[in-house]
């Protein structure tokens, strides 16, 4: 994913903004991560360069 993709990025739960939390980065493209939101407390997982933005929901 790159930087610059989070300018036009929000949470698809409360369209709040989000915040970038990098594990592996490659110049400017993130390789793993996350995508916080501090609204709503949900995290996005970024996988292999891919963030996953589906709303989390709970499996029993």
């Amino acid at each position: 994913m790159r930087r610059s993709l989070l300018d036009i990025l929000c949470c698809p739960v409360c369209k709040g903004d989000l915040d970038l939390r990098v594990d592996e980065e490659t110049g400017d493209d993130i390789v793993e991560g996350s995508l916080w939101c501090a609204a709503c407390g949900v995290a996005y997982p970024i996988t292999e360069g891919i963030p996953n933005l589906l709303p989390q929901t709970d499996k029993d």
